[in-house]
């Protein structure tokens, strides 16, 4: 993974909880690093998760939940560094539509090497998309939290449910509903 995820997680957590804890919870993690991460480097996932889970720990609020703060944190870094991506989108939908079919070509161009994961949308009704989110890495709750954002940045409301593919379970199927 981008090192660059690795350390908006950080200012995330220390924006949660300050430094001096961060430091505490990252020693404790057992990291390969110690937590150490630039914004070029590449890290594995599984650095991620330790973190996630050692600041679940730490807060006792739950894994899934922090990803899902962690995605919210995200999509404002996006729309803060990236706003090219959001300028021309009236909406959540055509946000989450873009996704595969520009963001991750523009990602592709500067950074080859990425393993990015896929996001297939369907619009099934105005009010209705499905997604399917397809990854290796066990960050389902960060997208559910992305798409969260999304809907916030475009001033909607919506209901989302996510079920994790019992026969892929590196696949998590999104149904978001917008609330007339």
């Amino acid at each position: 993974m981008k090192g660059t995820i690795f350390v908006e997680l950080i200012k995330m957590a220390e924006n949660a909880f300050g430094e001096d804890t961060v430091d505490e919870v990252l020693d404790k993690a057992d990291l390969e690093n110690d937590g150490a991460y630039t914004t070029v480097g590449n890290y594995p996932c599984s650095e991620l998760v330790k973190i996630v889970v050692a600041f679940s720990e730490h807060s006792g609020t739950d894994a899934e939940t922090l990803q899902k703060m962690f995605g919210h944190w995200m999509l404002t870094h996006f729309v803060e560094h990236y706003p090219q991506f959001f300028a021309d989108k009236k909406d959540a939908f055509s946000l989450l539509d873009s996704i595969e079919s520009e963001i991750h070509v523009e990602v592709r161009k500067i950074y080859p090497e990425a393993e990015l994961p896929t996001f297939i949308t369907e619009r099934t009704t105005p009010n209705q998309m499905m997604m399917i989110y397809a990854s290796p890495r066990p960050l389902g709750a960060f997208c559910h939290g992305m798409i969260e954002a999304a809907l916030a940045h475009f001033d909607e409301k919506g209901d989302i449910t996510s079920q994790v593919n019992i026969t892929i379970p590196t696949v998590t199927n999104f149904e978001i509903t917008l609330q007339s």
